[in-house]
Parts: structure tokens; C-alpha cells; sequence
């Protein structure tokens, strides 16, 4: 098989001499091996590619392209570290002119001769354009697909299969793929200049942000905003082309976007997940359907159990048909999610006076909420937060939710829908796990940690909002002997930076509300509130929110059911 990561690679002409080509989707848990070969500013797809190629023995080559100096040192590597492979890069114009397809033209044969030394097999033109032609009539042959309930673009760079899965798992149409590898490969040829004529189809297809042409993705967008709902907009971290192109896109499409940064590893999974789904949501203006487990209201009263599993916490809430909260209960979330989450669900029925029996649904949302067997359904936190503040302050319209490994930025509308959201799961930074560290570097309570920098005197500074280097930092101001509520205060004051940077990409709409455990932190309220020059909502339990927003979730659609 030859493996390809861009969508101007040759792959037909492989395919023409009975070759199998593959797309590259890698799914590494680390960079062990790639960070040993190549220089630490190469992207992390690169990197990925190269270590999914060192520990796969499918491909017998790879053909690369000259889209960006990323991938030129791919192929270095790869032809170092693979002599017996077929390691290939085609040198792609950026231009699309006659003279452009004679130089691609030109470059494909020195490929294809090359192949065919490495190979033993012949390259036949009249082979290619046949594929081609059979390839245009199964196109023609293709059913139309069932109508989708959204309908969905995808944009910049590679986006992982997982985005693709998820899409579909959840009904959703891809209307086109602008990504660097689009899955839309229609390309054709003549049969007097075969070669050449390939070559211009390749050349031709709707441009990456490589491409002198990219200005005509506008264009294409245009002929799709009467039907998108949405478009999903992938980018690898530090990849500043379609950076550029999604804060362009942000300003004037007039679509909803949702921008999912990624590292191409396994661990960007979750993120993933939460990302895409909470904006499926969004977009759904028919309301997720749920199924409850009883009749509903068949004693005159309906039940609802909302369970939030999160990193640090695992918070429950039971409501009535009247959004009355009966029973609401919060525990730490031990080693294994579903076992923190069966525990809460037993104490917060006796804390309700009900039983299991009693109950028409269960809605579980937080990072665990899929590994909640007794859940009949499951919604994305950012939904949930979204509803549950609204539900006790109708006025909040800027979230700053900060769990034990994760924070949130969301925008509400005036009727509590989620209109925008960023979340930061990549690092702990400014997080309660990070304030946790803090808290035993200054040997005192995590509870003690924002009372005590409310007494500061002396203005501290943290530099650096990295777990590792803040302690150090810490650990510095400590040896100078510098006092504990200064530096207590210099931490929260680093995270408040960060928290409202993270709010400023949703937008800062008066009516702030806090969530989650950090809420908790009187020191952290007071950074954030100084910072924003506004103060914040704190419900009585900051932590309940999302579970709440769960439970409210579910009585909705199982009252619209009724």
C-alpha cells in the first residue's frame, strides 16, 4: 500500500498499476520517536505520521507533496529511516496555469518512472484514463443520501477519522470537505494528453490554503449557505495558514463554526468529542429526543436524575415536573468514573427519599457521562452548563466554568441557548488539579489557599501559567521568602488572566456567572472579578450546575414527548 496525506497526491496513477493507496489518519499516543529525528518546531501531524509509519509495516511507500516545510521534513526523515520503502514528494505549483500543469506534469513522470524501477510494474496512460472513466460512472451510479437532520461542512487542515465517525454517528450530512486530504476526489482526464490532463484536474480541484487561489474557497461557500447549519473547522496546533483562515471566516461567514485544535494523538479523542457534540447541539433546534424508562406522570409526578461525571468531582441532582430541585449531592470522583457515579446514584435517591423505580430518566453529561451504563441518555457538559445557569440566573450570558482538568468559556443567548463555547482540556493550567499542586508546594489546604490571598500586601507576579514551571516559580518566591497569601495572590491572579482570555473568544456579555469547584475560591472570584472590571454569579453550589442542566435537559423533551 501506498499511504498519501494530501489531496493533490497522485493516488490514481498508483491505483492505474494495480497498487492499493491508503490515507494516513495517524492515532499515536506520543512523539517518542519522532522527537528524537525531527526538530521540535515541526508540526505534531508530521510527527505523527512519522511514528505511525515507524510502528506500521502496512505501507510499502509514501507519497508526499510540497505543501509546507513540515512535510519536506517528513520525507527527509522518511528517506532516512526507510532506504527500501518508496519514499516520494511531488513538488505541487502553487499557481494553476499551462506552464503549472507541464512542470506537475513533468513531476509525475519522474514519480511514476521512479515507482516503476522500485516496483517492477508498468505505467500504462491508456490504464489511468479508464480508472478515471470507471470512477466517473460510479460516481454517476451513487444514490442520493438520506436527508440528514444537519448539515455540516468541514474545513482547514486534516481532520481525524474520529470527526468524520462522529458526524455520522450522529446523523449529520458532510456537505463538502475542504480539508487538506478532501474526501470529494472527483478528477478526470482526456485521452489524447492523458498525463496532462490529470494533472490540470489535480491542480484544479477547490485549492488548499497553499494555493495562490484560495481566495476562491470563499466562492465556494457561497453556493452553500442557504442549506449548512454548521461548519466544523479542524486545525493542527501551530499551524498558522488555517489559523489565519478561521479567524477570517469567524468574521464573515455568517455560519456557526466551531474550531477544533488537535495534536493528532489518541488523547484528543475526548476533546474531540465534547467539541463537536456540544456543537451538534447547539444546532439542533428540534431538542435531543429522549426515551424515558416508564410512563411518565403515571403517579402524577415525574422524576428527573441529572449526573455530571467529572476529573475531580461527581455531582448529582434529582428534579421534579416542576424544575424543583429535590436532592443534590456531590462526591470526588474516585479511580474509575462509573464506580464514582453508581455510588452518587444510590446516595442521592435516599437523600430524595425515591428509588431507582421512581425515576422516568437519567441524563449523564461531564467527561465520563459515556461510561455510565444506567444512563438512558447522554448530553455534552457545554449544553448542560448552559441550561443550569441559566435555570438560576435568566440574566447570565458569559460562563467561566473551571473544573479539576478542564475550562470553559460559554456564550449564552437571551433565551439561555448556546451560542458559542472554547474550552482549554489540553493542559491543567489554571485548573483545580493546578491549584491543587499550588496549594501542597505552599503546604496548606486547597481550602485554605483563597482566604488566606485575600490578605495580601505585597503585588506577586506568576509568570509562567504551566504547572511545572509555576511551582518552580513558587518554589523560588519561597526560598526568597516571600509570604504565602502574596504568592497565594499571584496565582490567582495568573489564572484570572487566563480565565479571561479564555471568555474574550466568546465574547464579553454582561451577566457573568462562575461554575464548577474553582467557583468555590474566594481569592479566584476576586482575581477574575478585578479582571473583568464586572462581578460574577455564584450560585449556592457552583458544582450542581451542569448535573442540574442535565436533569432540566431531560424533563424538557420528556415533556415534550407527552
Amino acid at each position: 500500500m501506498i499511504g498519501y496525506v494530501c489531496k493533490y497526491a497522485p493516488l490514481e496513477i498508483f491505483e492505474a498499476m494495480g497498487t492499493e493507496t491508503g490515507r494516513i489518519q495517524p492515532q499515536v499516543t506520543n512523539f517518542n520517536q519522532a522527537d528524537t529525528l525531527m526538530h521540535p518546531n515541526v508540526c505534531s501531524f508530521a510527527k505523527a505520521v512519522l511514528e505511525e509509519v515507524m510502528g506500521n509495516d502496512v505501507y510499502e511507500g509514501l507519497v508526499l507533496t510540497t505543501c509546507c516545510d513540515s512535510m519536506r521534513r517528513l520525507y527527509d526523515n522518511l528517506k532516512e529511516q526507510f532506504p527500501n520503502k518508496f519514499i516520494y514528494i511531488c513538488d505541487v505549483p502553487r499557481k494553476v496555469t499551462g506552464l503549472s500543469v507541464k512542470v506537475y506534469e513533468k513531476s509525475l513522470r519522474r514519480m511514476i518512472a521512479a515507482y516503476e524501477e522500485f516496483s517492477g510494474k508498468t505505467f500504462q496512460e491508456d490504464a489511468l484514463f479508464n480508472l478515471l472513466e470507471r470512477k466517473k460512472e460510479a460516481e454517476k451510479l451513487k444514490k442520493t443520501p438520506e436527508k440528514k437532520k444537519k448539515k455540516i461542512g468541514l474545513m482547514g487542515a486534516r481532520a481525524s477519522a474520529g470527526v468524520i465517525n462522529l458526524l455520522e454517528n450522529h446523523e449529520a450530512e458532510v456537505l463538502f470537505d475542504l480539508t487538506c486530504t478532501g474526501i470529494q476526489r472527483k478528477l478526470g482526464a482526456k485521452k489524447e494528453q492523458v498525463l496532462f490532463s490529470y494533472a490540470e484536474s489535480l491542480l484544479n480541484q477547490i485549492p488548499c490554503m497553499r494555493m495562490q487561489k484560495a481566495v476562491n474557497r470563499e466562492n465556494y461557500l457561497e453556493g452553500f449557505k442557504d442549506e449548512l447549519d454548521g461548519i466544523i473547522y479542524h486545525t493542527v496546533k501551530f499551524c498558522d495558514n488555517f489559523g489565519y483562515e478561521y479567524a477570517w471566516l469567524k468574521e464573515r461567514i455568517g455560519v456557526p463554526l466551531l474550531l477544533v485544535e488537535t495534536d493528532a494523538t489518541k488523547q484528543c479523542e475526548g476533546q474531540i468529542r465534547t467539541r463537536v457534540e456540544a456543537f451538534l447541539e447547539s444546532l439542533d433546534t428540534e431538542g435531543k429526543k429522549v426515551t424515558g424508562r416508564k410512563k411518565s406522570m403515571e403517579d402524577g409526578h415525574m422524576y428527573v436524575l441529572g449526573i455530571d461525571s467529572g476529573s475531580t468531582s461527581t455531582n448529582a441532582v434529582i428534579i421534579n415536573e416542576k424544575e424543583e430541585i429535590l436532592a443534590s449531592h456531590v462526591i470526588r470522583t474516585g479511580a474509575k468514573s462509573g464506580e464514582s457515579a453508581e455510588r452518587i446514584f444510590q446516595e442521592v435517591l435516599e437523600k430524595a427519599g425515591l428509588a431507582k423505580e421512581n425515576l422516568d430518566l437519567v441524563v449523564s453529561t461531564g467527561y465520563g457521562r459515556v461510561s455510565i451504563d444506567f444512563a438512558d441518555e447522554n448530553i455534552t457538559e457545554i449544553t448542560c452548563h448552559g441550561r443550569g445557569a441559566h435555570y438560576f440566573n435568566p440574566s447570565v450570558h458569559t460562563i467561566l466554568d473551571i473544573g479539576g482538568q478542564d475550562s470553559k468559556a460559554i456564550h449564552l443567548s437571551d433565551s439561555g441557548e448556546v451560542t458559542d463555547f472554547v474550552m482549554n482540556d489540553k493542559c491543567a493550567a489554571g485548573t483545580g488539579r493546578f491549584l491543587e499542586m499550588m496549594a501542597r508546594t505552599l503546604e496548606i489546604g486547597i481550602d485554605e489557599l483563597g482566604p488566606i490571598s485575600l490578605q495580601w500586601k505585597e503585588d506577586i507576579t506568576i509568570s509562567s501559567m504551566c504547572s511545572v514551571f509555576a511551582e518552580s516559580e513558587v518554589i523560588s518566591l519561597i526560598a526568597r521568602n516571600k509570604e504565602k497569601p502574596d504568592i497565594a495572590h499571584g496565582i490567582h491572579k495568573a489564572i484570572a488572566n487566563k480565565a479571561v482570555s479564555l471568555m474574550k473568544r466568546v465574547g464579553l456579555e454582561e451577566g457573568y456567572m462562575m461554575t464548577g469547584g474553582v467557583a468555590k475560591n474566594p481569592g479566584v472570584v476576586k482575581a477574575v472579578e478585578e479582571k473583568l472590571g464586572a462581578s460574577l454569579y455564584i450560585c449556592e453550589e457552583p458544582e450542581i450546575v451542569g448535573a442540574l442542566g442535565a436533569a432540566l435537559l431531560g424533563l424538557e423533551d420528556l415533556q415534550k414527548k407527552d
